[in-house]
């Protein structure tokens, strides 16, 4: 055990340890329109910015940039725009911390990548486990620094890509199903772990192969601890990209459905839709 005196000294030479606390950790993760691809940071909305340096961020946008493996505050990422771009996470986690949480986002997005073939089988290689990896990574971090690290959602914004070939289509139900299973028990250790679902039911190769919607809307019906979000009237810059204006919704729309799944009775949910 330390001495006083040099507690003290340990404490001054980790200033991290003195201002530790709890924190809620978040995970997202899937494609495009959860890395915000169209998203113009030129637009990064201001309600709510005084939150950002208090929420821890960690992400990795595979192939094109990343927080280099370390925990900064909320804030644009880097990419093909000057300003850079954003996602979901922005708004979402500013309402929770409005809500009075202490959220952190971990987010590990690539585009147009499919569930069978990119981000793969537990344990295949793929960039699932890429993604779990880098997760357990980032909560070392967090608890070296002496944070409490308590795990409250995942939230999947994928699928599309899953609508390219029939076959892919109906293997994804089965897909995500054991995707979503294997990082409840396997990774976080938690089998009712409130998890947010979605994807774009508008986009072209949605519309033809409906199943991926389908696949998302039976898993979220078959537990009461998973929800579907619709991305319906979503402003788009395409096919399939949110703008900046969509972001923002679809961030407050994530915030709700987590809102409702997690601290709502259900004879509350009519006079919250209200």
């Amino acid at each position: 055990m330390l001495k006083k005196p040099l507690f003290l000294l340990f404490l001054l030479l980790s200033p991290s340890l003195l201002f530790a606390d709890s924190i809620d950790l978040f995970i997202m993760g899937g494609q495009s329109n959860m890395q915000g691809w169209r998203s113009d940071a030129a637009e990064y909305p201001q309600a709510g910015i005084k939150f950002d340096p208090d929420i821890p961020f960690y992400w990795e946008a595979v192939d094109y940039a990343s927080s280099k493996g370390e925990w900064r505050s909320l804030e644009p990422q880097a990419g093909h725009f000057i300003k850079g771009h954003f996602g979901p996470e922005v708004m979402f986690s500013r309402q929770l911390k409005r809500s009075g949480l202490h959220p952190a986002i971990f987010k590990y997005s690539f585009g147009s990548s499919n569930l069978r073939d990119v981000w793969k089988t537990p344990g295949a290689g793929g960039l699932y486990d890429k993604m779990t990896h880098q997760l357990k990574r980032a909560i070392k971090l967090l608890k070296f620094q002496g944070h409490q690290v308590n795990i409250r959602a995942f939230i999947w914004i994928q699928g599309e890509s899953d609508a390219d070939t029939d076959k892919l289509a109906e293997a994804y139900y089965h897909n995500l199903r054991n995707m979503l299973h294997h990082f409840r028990h396997t990774i976080v250790k938690n089998p009712k772990l409130p998890i947010l679902l979605g994807l774009d039911e508008q986009h072209p190769r949605v519309a033809i192969r409906p199943a991926v919607v389908e696949a998302q809307k039976k898993i979220a019906a078959d537990d009461p601890n998973i929800n579907f979000i619709s991305m319906r009237g979503l402003e788009k810059s395409d096919v399939t990209h949110l703008t900046a204006k969509g972001v923002i919704a679809h961030g407050e729309r994530l915030y709700n459905s987590y809102i409702k799944l997690t601290y709502l009775p259900p004879k509350l949910e009519k006079l919250w839709q209200e």
